[in-house]
């Protein structure tokens, strides 16, 4: 009975993912297409709702991430009797791992579900078959200008957090702890990262970003049932973007770093 329930399960998300996939390959033709630029003014728009419902949930939280990143690592390095090493914690803690996955948890929360909801409530509304009623192709207007709007702010939304989460770690570990001066801080902080990370990190908050707004859409898109089938597609596209957060930022880490970590150690 389980292994039915189970495989019952299984099929339904593959179904799930395929339809993900064939909405998100019409999203992205559409702005590789040129199509999107037909509503670029609504892509504005979406970028201004982006930018100011999200730069300060980004930068205050990359903030905090910072903080516990360099407290963690100034207290793990003490023990090991190398204070001055706390550099090399902060510097891939940062900028490897927790800032895109915090990153990425931030767009689900804040971006995904909201844009669910948007959307679920213009469908059980009947304002999506108003848009095809008078000729507006409503996935162009609705995911598209979206999905544009987010490749458009949020590089410089996420750049702008990884620098807040640095200035943070500096904080905890330079000011907050004092175990190293700044110059050997520095030293150290610095030498273990450069400009690949920055860029391969800010690839794989993008990759989450697009996947997080695509499944969100398509969810919003979909949904069926009225305010509680709202509330539905809100929960199911929290849960489906999570994952694909994990996936990524998985994926991401083995793709760049695991084959080689470029960690200067040795003679």
């Amino acid at each position: 009975m389980l292994a039915t329930r189970m495989r019952l399960k299984l099929e339904e998300w593959i179904d799930a993912f395929g339809k993900v996939v064939k909405f998100g390959s019409e999203v992205v033709v559409d702005i590789f297409g040129g199509r999107v630029m037909t509503f670029f003014g609504e892509t504005l728009r979406q970028a201004g709702v982006l930018i100011i419902g999200s730069a300060v949930v980004i930068w205050t939280l990359m903030f905090f991430v910072g903080l516990q990143c360099g407290i963690e690592g100034a207290y793990f390095t003490r023990s090991l009797g190398a204070p001055a090493y706390a550099g090399v914690f902060t510097a891939w803690c940062d900028l490897r791992e927790i800032a895109p996955y915090a990153f990425g948890y931030m767009m689900c929360a804040k971006v995904g579900t909201g844009i669910v909801a948007e959307i679920g409530s213009m469908r059980i509304n009947d304002e999506i078959d108003a848009l095809e009623v008078m000729g507006i192709d409503s996935v162009l207007f609705l995911a598209s200008t979206r999905l544009l709007a987010a490749w458009l702010v949020l590089p410089f939304l996420y750049i702008a957090g990884v620098g807040g989460a640095f200035f943070a770690s500096y904080l905890a570990v330079v000011q907050q702890i004092g175990d190293v001066s700044s110059g050997s801080y520095s030293l150290i902080f610095w030498l273990f990262q450069n400009p690949p990370d920055l860029l391969f990190s800010l690839i794989k908050a993008m990759a989450m970003a697009t996947f997080i707004v695509i499944i969100a859409c398509y969810y919003g898109y979909h949904v069926t049932g009225g305010p509680v089938g709202v509330g539905t597609a809100t929960a199911k596209s929290m849960v489906a973007n999570i994952v694909v957060v994990h996936l990524v930022g998985m994926m991401g880490t083995v793709f760049f770093w695991g084959a080689n970590p470029r960690a200067p150690i040795g003679g």
